[in-house]
């Protein structure tokens, strides 16, 4: 075993603080990257995310197929005399209620996040701070596509036939795809407020249940008590399933478009920013 002795540390030649300097910048520094470009890049590793773990899909696939199938046969037969005519009106609403409850998994990975110290790294790039969050949101809107566009598939196959024709359909996915991003906010601030992701699920449960259910997905609220259509007719998610339902059937449901990206302005207005917040002082 050698030793290195007084003589051969004395021999070494000194090392300048100019010298290691230049040698650490040996080039200019690149420039910091924009909002844009840093919003994308952490959209594209929330993709990367679904790439590695494919079972993240499963709540986008398996899941919508599952609750067009059940509602259809459970309530089409007593509700409108078969499924057939049922799904005309039930796969607009179980579209907008099935990409909204999965919505909540944007916290979940958030929170995910955190207790594995990612965030921690993340706070010292220098980059545009909200890229961390609004990339998350980027990577969660093709998943809401995706399952948009398995449902409609599933509902064709059952004898939907949305009379808007493609274009329509595409501006009710659009539609949906933006309330469900402002949405997504919701569920960010939940992640970084809460300790664990059971938490963050079991509240946005709490929350998601009444809006969806208590709406117009599944019946005319016309039917309800008069106490519970005030509660109904203003619910965000009913004006969306509306809206939705409208584009997709060929009107033009201007007053409930507004009515969405009314509700989903303030969504990001209200929760963007305690979000923010939040991530800052976590």
């Amino acid at each position: 075993m050698s030793t290195v002795t007084g003589t051969d540390v004395q021999d070494l030649a000194p090392v300048s603080a100019e010298s290691l300097a230049e040698l650490l910048v040996a080039r200019e520094r690149p420039p910091r990257p924009s909002a844009l470009s840093a919003s994308l890049t952490f959209g594209w590793r929330a993709i990367l995310k679904i790439k590695h773990v494919p079972e993240q899909l499963f709540d986008v696939t398996a899941f919508p197929i599952m609750m067009v199938l059940m509602y259809t046969y459970l309530f089409g037969g007593a509700l409108a005399g078969s499924p057939e005519k049922y799904i005309q009106f039930l796969l607009p609403g179980i579209l907008v209620m099935s990409v909204v409850m999965i919505t909540m998994y944007t916290g979940v990975s958030v929170n995910t996040d955190i207790e594995k110290g990612v965030f921690d790294r993340f706070r010292t790039l220098p980059i545009w701070r909200p890229s961390t969050m609004v990339g998350y949101l980027l990577g969660d809107a093709l998943r809401y596509t995706i399952a948009s566009v398995v449902m409609l598939t599933v509902g064709m196959v059952l004898g939907y036939r949305p009379d808007g024709g493609l274009a329509g359909v595409v501006a009710g996915i659009a539609l949906l795809v933006v309330f469900s991003f402002a949405f997504s906010w919701i569920w960010t601030m939940f992640g970084l407020l809460l300790r664990t992701e059971k938490s963050v699920m079991g509240v946005s449960m709490m929350v998601i249940f009444p809006l969806t259910f208590l709406s117009n997905v599944f019946v005319d609220p016309r039917t309800m008590p008069g106490w519970l259509q005030a509660f109904v007719n203003n619910s965000p998610v009913t004006h969306l399933a509306s809206a939705v339902r409208g584009l997709m059937g060929g009107d033009r449901p201007g007053a409930e478009i507004a009515w969405s990206l009314g509700w989903a302005g303030l969504f990001v207005l209200v929760f963007g920013p305690v979000t923010m917040r939040l991530y800052n002082r976590k």
